[in-house]
Formats: C-alpha cells, sequence, structure tokens
C-alpha cells in the first residue's frame, strides 16, 4: 500500500499497524489537497479523491486532530498548523489552571481503491496531561494521555502506543478491509 505522508513519525506506526496485516508501505511525497473543514473525515476524502489516478492504488492518505473538550473541540483538524505555531507548550499555556482536562485524539484514514476512496475513523479518549511528558512520538504525544493510563504517548514504544491510538485503531479497519479486498 502505497501512503501519502512526509511525517516519517507517521510512516513508522503506519507501518507497524499494516504490518500485522501482512501489508507493506511505500511512502509516497505526493502533495495532497488540504481543504479546510472542521472534519477529518472530509479532509481525507477530498484529498483521496484528488489523487486518484496520479497516486499508485491501493493508496491512504491520513489526517489526525486532538479535540480538547474545554477549548470547545480546539485545535481539532488544524492540530497540525497549531502544533507547528504554538506547540505542545503553547496548548498547556491554553489549558493552564482548567480543570477540565478530557480531550479525545481522532483519526481518518482514506483508502484509494479501484478509483473509488473509502474512509475510516479511529479515536481515543484520554486528557492533557500539566506537562510535557516522554520522548517517543511525535506532535502532541507528550501532553496526551489515554484513558485508562497514567503515561502520554510519548512515553510509550512504538508497539505499545500502536496497539491503542487513534491511529491504530483507524489503520487497523481500514487493513482488514484492503486485505479482504486483495484476496
Amino acid at each position: 500500500m502505497h501512503v501519502v505522508t512526509r511525517n516519517q513519525g507517521k510512516l513508522r506506526e503506519i507501518r507497524a499497524i499494516v504490518g500485522r496485516y501482512g501489508i507493506d508501505v511505500v511512502a509516497v511525497a505526493a502533495d495532497k489537497v488540504e481543504i479546510q473543514s472542521d472534519s477529518l473525515e472530509d479532509i481525507v476524502r477530498h484529498a483521496a479523491r484528488a489523487l486518484l489516478g496520479s497516486v499508485p492504488e491501493p493508496f491512504a492518505v491520513e489526517d489526525s486532530g486532538l479535540f480538547i473538550e474545554a477549548l470547545n473541540g480546539f485545535p481539532g483538524p488544524y492540530s497540525s498548523y497549531v502544533y507547528r505555531t504554538i506547540g505542545c507548550a503553547g496548548v498547556l499555556k491554553l489549558m493552564d489552571g482548567v480543570p477540565n482536562r478530557r480531550a479525545r485524539f481522532v483519526c481518518a484514514a482514506a483508502l484509494g481503491l479501484g478509483g473509488e476512496v473509502r474512509v475510516f475513523r479511529g479515536e481515543v479518549e484520554g486528557e492533557v496531561s500539566t506537562e510535557a511528558r516522554g520522548s517517543s512520538g511525535f506532535g502532541f504525544d507528550p501532553i496526551f494521555i489515554p484513558r485508562g493510563y497514567s503515561r502520554t504517548f510519548a512515553e510509550m514504544s512504538l508497539e505499545e502506543k500502536c496497539l491503542i491510538s487513534h491511529r491504530a485503531k483507524a489503520f487497523s479497519l481500514l487493513a482488514e478491509y484492503l486485505a479482504a479486498k486483495l484476496q
């Protein structure tokens, strides 16, 4: 499967997840069109449709976001931009003194196959930590603690994160679908 991304962290995770299904991943550095939308599903669906015919099939396009309840879902689909501009420290500053730390990480993965696009969604509930912790992962991983855990994603091994993360859920669904289609 071809994956359209330049993010090496995402690529490592996707390889680990879909590799369990016997699916090899090849990175494609194609430019993807990113529409402005409050829906991750709409963003990846549009990007995948625009890539049909120009990227070898099957291919996947992914987008993820951290949705913080006390901030009305911010940064959500704007997570990449917010990370690049204010980072984990900026989000922690926004959350300073906020007792409600509930958040969820959401991943939408679009599969281009047979000239059609299908979208898969994964979500994990958790909370925003009070400080950045850990050196694994990327993006907001150092400030997100999944429900039922005391460690952030950045404090987990790649293998552990890839069993429980939003990306693991979305790409497991995608891989199951793809494996069934390719039989």
